[in-house]
């Protein structure tokens, strides 16, 4: 099983922008499908974006699209999520997440089998 390890996160303003880097440890990181989900303050922890094991299929929070992209790269054993236009309603903390099934990472029981422990984006008006 991997373990995560999420980076990038600050304090930017609106309109701004950020990349969020995943890193996970072990080799079977090609094996996993990632996603990355995000909590604000006071709310439920909501989907963001979502790619599969190869990187050649994602999916994203209709709220997102547009600004946001998910990407991975195989060889690094890192996934990103590259944020640009950034809103202050973007500001939450961001988790990344890996399971074996793409149905499961872009599902809605947010049950997947690793979590990351979190980086905090915030984005000022």
């Amino acid at each position: 099983q991997v373990q995560l390890v999420e980076s990038g996160g600050g304090l930017v303003q609106a309109g701004g922008s950020l990349r969020l880097s995943c890193a996970a440890s072990g080799r079977t990181f090609g094996n996993y499908a990632m996603g990355w989900f995000r909590q604000a303050p006071g709310k439920e922890r909501e989907f963001v974006a979502a790619i599969n094991y190869s990187g050649g299929v994602t999916y994203y929070q209709d709220s997102v699209k547009g600004r946001f992209t998910i990407s991975r790269d195989n060889a690094k054993n890192t996934v990103y999520l590259q944020m640009h236009s950034l809103k202050p309603e973007d500001t939450a903390v961001y988790y990344c997440a890996a399971d074996r099934r793409l149905a499961v990472v872009i599902g809605t029981s947010g049950n997947l089998e690793v979590w990351g422990q979190g980086t905090l984006v915030t984005v000022s008006s």
